[in-house]
């Protein structure tokens, strides 16, 4: 009856065990999982908004900006899938005034000083937390295209005719490609961006631009 006993409670215990072992591996598997939706990386590019659909006579605003990437994917099936993209980015601008009569007597009694001013070109850098959506639909196993419409807050350092130094918005929307490579994804985008502030002050006509960037993520 003792060697049954200790034969039973062995048994016993290696059931246990297994269901331990069972329970943690899928536990583990499942946090695995949601730890690799995420991924991590940077981007580089730059713009201009003297090119196509924009190239106003007024003013000329170019750009080069560095973003880190942080994508988080929210929704998968076999071709479609859904992420959440947070990009804390930094741009530095290069603005001018091109025709001086965009500042008008109703500006103000400085007026003409103010044209003198913004004739010349400006440096502004602009500090930006923009957060979207990406919609991405896979073409082949390591080849995929996207779509993402993103809005954040920013903050501009200088003042120009178009808009005031301070708390402003930048909207994104843009088509782009990547290719994955192990963990890693290759990316390439094609954007156009606005920047206004609400009418918070003014003047508020902002600016747009026409965007190419590259980047790199990995996945976690």
């Amino acid at each position: 009856m003792i060697k049954l006993s200790n034969k039973r409670s062995y048994i016993n215990e290696r059931v246990l065990f297994a269901i331990l072992f069972f329970t943690y591996g899928v536990n583990a598997q499942n946090d695995l999982q949601n730890y690799n939706k995420t991924r991590l990386g940077a981007n580089y590019g730059f713009g201009t908004q003297e090119s196509f659909p924009f190239n106003s006579k007024d003013y000329s605003y170019d750009i080069r900006f560095y973003k880190i990437q942080i994508n988080y994917k929210l929704k998968e099936n076999r071709k479609w899938s859904f992420e959440l993209n947070v990009e804390p980015s930094y741009y530095l601008a290069e603005h001018q005034l091109l025709n001086k009569y965009y500042v008008k007597p109703e500006d103000g009694d400085d007026y003409l000083e103010k044209r003198e001013e913004f004739i010349q070109k400006k440096n502004i850098n602009e500090y930006v937390l923009n957060l979207g959506i990406i919609a991405r639909y896979k073409i082949y196993k390591s080849f995929s295209t996207y779509a993402i419409g993103s809005v954040g807050p920013m903050y501009s350092d200088t003042d120009t005719e178009r808009m005031n130094a301070g708390f402003a918005f930048s909207d994104i929307f843009g088509l782009g490609v990547s290719y994955k490579i192990n963990r890693f994804y290759l990316d390439f985008r094609y954007s156009f961006r606005h920047v206004s502030n609400l009418n918070i002050n003014l003047p508020n006509n902002g600016y747009n631009s026409s965007n190419i960037e590259i980047g790199c993520t990995y996945q976690l």
